[in-house]
């Protein structure tokens, strides 16, 4: 075996994009550079890693194994190099973070200071829905991730960050044709509009209304907090969203808030990681710097 680092790089690279194409565009090399050095790194072994399909690779069963071991060592490389650097006074190293879709106009803030005071630190953050968001987390993939909700079981440490709370919310001109609105049932000639299964915000919608028993007719699923707030604001629907996503539309008057029996609700921003985690040098710098200054980010920000 005669493999490099660089090709289990190039490998792991399109082992996470599934394309040759969005691995060189990660990786800054030409397509035919990534797929040579893929022919090469197969070439070593006598089983197929990937399958291509149109555009498209699988991974192979022994494939996704390689693909595992690969990140491993470029794990251990990394670390090596980290540990040679903070014996210099630095802080180096990548800080991976999984965050719900809803969770970007949140972590920004927590993440800001602490990449201007250490500008050797680089950051891979992943924007998901909750079951992908927890599914890194099970797999060890990220340092850390954000919910609004906690997960099921005990296999977690949290840090809390600020409140979420979520209100109904509709266009302006739709309320104002059903000013009244009946505390066990949402007007019927408008759908109620849904995030995709497996999001928290989900969760928390149907949560409320099975407690609240309200009756919904009519349903839309969508897959992202930003096109539910687009359909809400087009007059598509009502919602429950957020207020940190939509406070804009709130000012502008694009959307209103109409006031409900039980709302709003409101959850806790969390930072969560894997119990008994050995953390990096960095992941462990990043935990005591939002537990420093967590509250005046709050106050200053989402006061």
């Amino acid at each position: 075996m005669k493999y490099t680092l660089n090709q289990l790089q190039i490998f792991v690279a399109v082992a996470q994009t599934k394309s040759i194409t969005k691995a060189s565009e990660e990786l800054n090399l030409t397509q035919p550079a990534v797929s040579i050095q893929i022919k090469n790194f197969q070439s070593q072994f006598d089983l197929p890693l990937i399958e291509i399909l149109g555009k498209k690779v699988y991974l192979t069963d022994f494939g996704k194994e390689i693909a595992i071991s690969a990140q491993e060592i470029i794990d251990q490389v990394n670390a090596i190099n980290d540990k040679m650097k903070a014996f210099k006074g630095q802080l180096f190293g990548r800080l991976k973070i999984s965050i719900v879709s809803t969770g970007k106009y949140v972590i920004p803030y927590f993440l800001s200071g602490f990449l201007k005071e250490n500008p050797g630190v680089e950051l891979s953050m992943d924007v998901s829905n909750r079951g992908k968001v927890i599914e890194s987390l099970e797999k060890n993939e990220v340092d850390f991730s954000l919910v609004s909700i906690p997960i099921d079981g005990n296999n977690y440490e949290y840090m809390e960050l600020l409140n979420n709370e979520l209100y109904l919310v509709g266009n302006p001109e739709l309320l104002s044709q059903n000013p009244g609105f009946n505390q066990k049932q949402l007007p019927s000639n408008l759908p109620f509009i849904f995030r995709e299964s497996g999001s928290g915000t989900r969760k928390t919608m149907e949560y409320f209304l099975k407690n609240q028993e309200i009756q919904i007719t009519k349903k839309i699923e969508l897959m992202s907090n930003e096109a539910v707030k687009q359909a809400v604001i087009a007059g598509l629907g009502y919602s429950i969203m957020p207020i940190i996503g939509i406070k804009n539309e709130i000012q502008n008057g694009s959307l209103v808030i109409i006031p409900h029996q039980g709302l709003p609700i409101t959850t806790q921003w969390k930072l969560v990681w894997n119990l008994n985690k050995k953390h990096s040098p960095v992941s462990e710098a990043f935990l005591q710097f939002v537990a420093q200054n967590k509250e005046l980010i709050s106050k200053k920000y989402f006061s």
